[in-house]
């Protein structure tokens, strides 16, 4: 039996894992964010949760994916640094919005997030159609977020 994932599938979760745990860490649902106007189309605070670890788990599956699919050693090294440019992005998004209370500046920030999504599904997809096909969970929920995010610019701004 090949056991070759085990490796790639621990780090790829403990990675998921870290990501959900930092960017749940810097999100602070307190009086800043319960006081801005939100539209009428806003899920549920708890839905955040749930689909956040679908998303989570549908990447880090990608990732598994992706990597072990790679077809040398330099593909498998863009694998991961794609992904981790993305986690980064990711989190660096909850920083602006919640942290610093700039839904502006996240705003111009997801779209380099959405950016990075793409490249990986692009990227990933020259070699692993399931890897990519795992990811459109991700990018259709970061334009949802990215309309809600307007949204509250629409609603709140100027900020800052």
């Amino acid at each position: 039996m090949n056991r070759g994932w085990i490796f790639p599938a621990v780090i790829a979760s403990v990675a998921a894992l870290a990501v959900a745990m930092l960017g749940a860490t810097i999100t602070d649902l307190g009086p800043w964010y319960q006081s801005l106007a939100k539209p009428d189309w806003t899920p549920p605070g708890p839905a955040f949760g749930i689909i956040w670890t679908v998303v989570f788990a549908l990447t880090a599956m990608s990732g598994i994916t992706a990597w072990s699919k790679a077809p040398n050693g330099r593909a498998a090294d863009w694998v991961i640094s794609l992904f981790a440019l993305n986690a980064f992005l990711n989190i660096l998004w909850s920083l602006l919005f919640f942290r610093m209370q700039r839904p502006d500046w996240a705003m111009i920030e997801l779209g380099i997030l959405w950016a990075s999504i793409a490249v990986l599904i692009v990227f990933c997809g020259r070699f692993s159609r399931l890897a990519a096909i795992l990811l459109v969970p991700y990018l259709a929920w970061v334009s949802i977020a990215g309309a809600l995010n307007w949204q509250v610019i629409q609603l709140n701004g100027p900020f800052g």
